[in-house]
């Protein structure tokens, strides 16, 4: 039975094919970071393929299950519902009630929590076939204080966080999900930071300011990292420029796009 269930994950290949690298992304087993400053389009992102996930087949969306653990409590429900009022048709509140029960959407103000928080959910992921997407905002929440509390050790600082990082690669691997996590940029980019996480194509075509901080059992699960940024010339009507890099294919590709009531448009 479970590994009917686990076959029946539906595949997220049409999510949002502007945002990846190469055709047929993320599929089952991606980690996919969101790397950005505040103020970049990242949490507006996540509510627009929320609205992918959850909107009907017959509205254009994919009819699945998102689970939404939000560590930053910046979640605006009536922001996903107003993007939600634009694409649906006919708005009803019924048809909106029932996108938003596809919808969990879990709260963690620790770094202990969080952990406690992913293993009582494992069983959620066993008994909801269509839950395909995990969605983290943002991981890199509780750094300055696991790092203040760990002192001087550096095992302390990052022990749940690794313990976090482990588990959610158990989940995603034997429950075949597809993760996306959001970090904001916490450091600046010192020389030569980003070579052992890019290979050298990566680097001259990202041109990102980048600085690795989080634990290396996070670094090594992610498959795919896009950069968010917000364009400072004001004659680019668009505002906002993603720069997406598949990891294990070496793969760029570097995208614009704007925020609207209705949510981000390509």
């Amino acid at each position: 039975k479970l590994l009917a269930r686990l076959e029946g994950r539906s595949s997220l290949k049409n999510l949002e094919p502007y945002l990846f690298a190469e055709e047929g992304s993320p599929v089952h087993g991606d980690v996919i970071e969101f790397h950005g400053p505040e103020g970049t389009g990242k949490t507006e992102m996540l509510y627009h393929l929320i609205a992918r996930c959850i909107i009907p087949k017959s509205g254009g969306g994919l009819e699945v299950e998102v689970m939404f653990i939000d560590t930053d409590y910046h979640f605006d429900m009536l922001r996903l519902v107003t993007i939600l009022e634009h694409r649906l048709a006919p708005r009803t509140e019924e048809v909106i009630k029932q996108c938003l029960g596809r919808l969990f959407l879990v709260n963690c103000n620790s770094s202990a929590q969080l952990l406690l928080t992913l293993y009582s959910l494992e069983n959620m992921f066993c008994t909801h076939p269509s839950l395909c997407l995990l969605i983290l905002d943002s991981i890199s929440a509780f750094y300055w204080i696991d790092r203040s509390n760990g002192g001087e050790s550096l095992n302390l600082q990052e022990m749940n966080l690794k313990k976090c990082a482990n588990f959610l690669e158990k989940l995603v691997r034997e429950h075949h999900l597809a993760l996306f996590a959001t970090t904001q940029t916490l450091m600046q980019k010192s020389t030569n930071s980003a070579e052992s996480f890019f290979p050298l194509k990566l680097q001259h075509e990202t041109d990102t300011d980048y600085r690795p901080y989080l634990c290396k059992s996070w670094q090594q699960m992610v498959t795919h990292r896009i950069f968010f940024s917000k364009q400072c010339n004001s004659g680019n009507s668009k505002g906002f420029t993603v720069i997406s890099c598949h990891l294990k294919r070496n793969h760029v590709v570097k995208r614009s796009f704007s925020v609207a009531e209705c949510g981000v448009q390509f």
